[in-house]
């Protein structure tokens, strides 16, 4: 595959997995059954600035990151665009779905919004370009202190909920399901999403056998 197209895949990938990622988020906020833990802070943050929850959702990544200094993580393109993209997607998906009358239509709502982020969450840092704010606290509490992905995308997740709650975010049985389940998720789904032929890590496979491509893979 040449470098061009494989990088016109990556982007693509990029942009759907943010896509999703704001939708997930949207759809959990319509199930009203407690939301995962970033938007409980976000819902608690919209009691106390008179912004929307797309809005808040931007301007908050952007405080995040100053939490990656000391982890010595770097932004990429990608870490960018998730600051700029999921605050809309998510805002557009709200406008879109109403929440179910009946309680089973918004547990089905709530389990499809979770399995959704964590398949958005693995399919956006698959395709290379940088973790999002959020996403690159579990990523640096990965690699710097040498905690599993699972239990620091928890330990994160934990947090957020207390600090979202005291301002008012709304949480329920959804909210302990979403902080305990989404980073167990995530871990096996991390590999899945870097095996395409596009993707950054098979580049060195590529390389190692150059008689079955034409032109150099792509850089990571």
């Amino acid at each position: 595959m040449s470098r061009s197209a494989a990088l016109t895949l990556r982007t693509v990938q990029l942009f759907v997995g943010l896509f999703l990622y704001g939708a997930s988020t949207a759809l959990q906020v319509r199930a009203v059954v407690g939301v995962s833990s970033w938007t409980v802070l976000t819902e608690g943050l919209e009691h106390v600035l008179p912004w929307s929850f797309g809005l808040i959702t931007v301007v908050s990544s952007g405080v995040i990151l100053l939490f990656w200094i000391p982890l010595r993580q770097r932004p990429g393109i990608g870490t960018l665009l998730n600051a700029l993209a999921i605050g809309p997607s998510a805002d557009l998906v709200l406008w879109l779905v109403p929440t179910p009358p009946e309680l089973g239509g918004r547990i089905l709502l709530f389990v499809a919004g979770t399995v959704l982020l964590a398949v958005a969450t693995a399919f956006y840092i698959g395709a290379g370009f940088g973790t999002g704010a959020r996403d690159g606290l579990m990523v640096g509490l990965h690699q710097r202190l040498g905690w599993p992905i699972w239990l620091a995308r928890t330990l994160v997740e934990v947090t957020v909920v207390v600090v979202g709650w005291f301002l008012g975010g709304d949480v329920g049985a959804g909210t302990v399901v979403a902080a305990f389940v989404i980073g167990p998720m995530v871990q096996p789904l991390m590999p899945v999403f870097r095996r395409f032929p596009w993707s950054p890590d098979r580049a060195p496979r590529l390389e190692a056998h150059p008689a079955t491509v034409t032109e150099p893979a792509p850089a990571p």
